[in-house]
């Protein structure tokens, strides 16, 4: 089986993080998200990972310059233009020859949904393709799935207003296609798979979908993308991971948080609930909580941050106290 990753956008929902980097060669608890996605699909049999590359596609060539991660093989295909969903899918199949029934996932998107499963489901259904679904509190940010008692997809509706979605499952990235879905797609346009691809197949009947109860979550934005990481160090999602990497530093007092390679936690400094990206220095008598903070960001003695996102590089200095900032911004 082989998968086509999505992971070609330009990861604007996580800025300032992803100016400089990928979002899915962001770490997530120590290894890039990527590999946390492949190797997931590698545990339900697929031996092959296409990535559909369009956003600073050197990052991922350079990761895995042998075309191997996390013990899956890797075909890179790299978008001339952004292509959207559906014109990303029949790329990247165009592209690594695909002529038999595969997976699509979104990079972005972290679970520990049974895969092996909903092929089965899929193969059971007769689909031509099939969707699994997840629960959310707010579907208005997502595809909304209501389907028949048989998962026969009824609609796909496209980010309805919260009052009006007929109901809260919810297309969680992850689809097994036949081939002929290749069809539907005009190769090197513009297509939306969730807009166009989806709801011509709802029409012709051959869409369906299964419910998951599944961990899942769209780690591409900044509250999100935290959670993601904190989930892993608690135990909420698979068993807990150590949040302070080996080669960190930590004097200070670290609660619920990641502190990645490099970076420095000073003495009589906290960090709760907060990410610390390769090299990020919290200097002594500073508090980050609810934070993302990146590369070589540099907290100053003294300082406070909440609920903040600092960009690589960004220096708090020692009377500053930020509340829910982006820097730099845009």
């Amino acid at each position: 089986m082989r998968a086509v990753v999505l992971v070609g956008g330009f990861g604007t929902r996580l800025r300032p993080l992803t100016h400089s980097t990928p979002k899915q060669m962001l770490p997530v608890v120590h290894r890039p998200m990527i590999e946390r996605v492949v190797e997931h699909l590698g545990r339900h049999g697929v031996t092959t990972a296409i990535l559909s590359l369009g956003y600073k596609p050197d990052a991922f060539t350079d990761a895995y310059p042998d075309g191997r991660c996390a013990g899956v093989d890797l075909h890179y295909a790299v978008e001339p233009e952004p292509l959207d969903t559906a014109g990303a899918i029949r790329f990247a199949a165009d592209h690594a020859g695909i002529e038999e029934r595969f997976i699509v996932v979104n990079g972005d998107v972290l679970t520990d949904l049974d895969v092996t499963a909903l092929v089965a489901f899929h193969e059971r259904r007769g689909a031509e393709g099939t969707i699994a679904l997840t629960k959310v509190d707010d579907p208005s940010a997502y595809g909304v799935v209501p389907t028949a008692p048989d998962g026969r997809v009824e609609a796909f509706i496209e980010k309805p207003p919260r009052d009006e979605a007929p109901t809260d499952l919810v297309n969680a990235g992850t689809y097994v296609l036949e081939p002929s879905v290749l069809e539907r797609i005009p190769p090197g346009e513009r297509v939306n798979v969730e807009r166009v691809t989806f709801p011509a197949m709802v029409a012709d009947g051959t869409l369906y979908a299964m419910d998951g109860t599944a961990y899942w979550i769209d780690a591409g934005t900044p509250a999100t993308y935290l959670t993601a990481n904190l989930d892993l160090v608690t135990g909420r999602w698979g068993e807990p991971e150590p949040g302070v990497h080996p080669d960190a530093t930590v004097e200070g007092h670290v609660e619920e948080a990641v502190v990645e390679s490099g970076a420095v936690v000073a003495a009589g400094a906290v960090v709760a609930r907060s990410v610390l990206l390769p090299g990020a220095v919290v200097e002594a008598g500073a508090r980050v909580t609810g934070s993302v903070l990146g590369p070589g960001v540099v907290v100053r003695a003294g300082a406070i941050v909440e609920g903040s996102v600092l960009g690589d590089h960004v220096v708090v200095e020692g009377d500053q106290h930020l509340v829910n900032v982006r820097l730099p911004e845009g």
